[in-house]
């Protein structure tokens, strides 16, 4: 006796779905958007510091998610950056959320182009750097409900202020509780 159709067609939709989830596991971790970003800074367009912040799309990829971060200097003068942003996730309220923040791709993923020893950038006007910012969205604990921030606070490094902005999608974090932030640079 052959099974009824719609038994059929449900058993192929499944396996092409393990399939395309498993071919999907070890593909590299795509390089944020090198294009213009798109979601703007929540708060000032060009702060006092002469510096803005700015998030591009979520891309993600296996539960795993990238967002290139923008640092453009809309001052008058020269501005330099070393070293990884500051970032804290913040809920739909702006309260922090309990995440940890990593310099450099492990523990979220592994090490990548993106991993370089931070270097001064001194960015004229007009300029930007770039940085990424790596999650998975992975549930491991039924038990604990998944973090989900809406918007991020980031400062271009320790002790400078810090600017908003809303990624488009949020950030979904599973119950992981932890990021990872690569170092400002200029790339192609």
């Amino acid at each position: 006796m052959r099974p009824p159709t719609s038994v059929m067609t449900v058993g192929a939709l499944l396996c092409g779905s393990v399939l395309l989830t498993a071919c999907g596991a070890g593909q590299p971790v795509p390089p944020p958007p090198t294009s213009s970003p798109t979601s703007t800074a929540v708060d000032d367009p060009c702060p006092g510091s002469g510096v803005a912040i700015s998030a591009g799309e979520v891309d993600s990829a296996s539960g795993l998610r990238g967002l290139g971060v923008f640092l453009t200097n809309c001052g008058t003068r020269d501005h330099t950056v070393h070293g990884y942003p500051v970032v804290r996730v913040l809920d739909a309220d702006r309260r922090p959320l309990d995440v940890v923040v990593g310099n450099g791709s492990p523990p979220v993923s592994a090490p990548d182009s993106y991993d370089t020893a931070p270097q001064p950038v001194t960015l004229r006007p007009g300029e930007r750097a770039t940085a990424r910012v790596l999650w998975r969205n992975t549930v491991t604990d039924s038990t604990v409900n998944a973090t989900v921030g809406r918007y991020l606070e980031i400062a271009p490094a320790a002790g400078e202020p810090t600017q908003v902005v809303a990624p488009r999608g949020g950030i979904d974090l599973g119950n992981t509780g932890r990021l990872a932030v690569n170092a400002w640079a200029v790339r192609p």
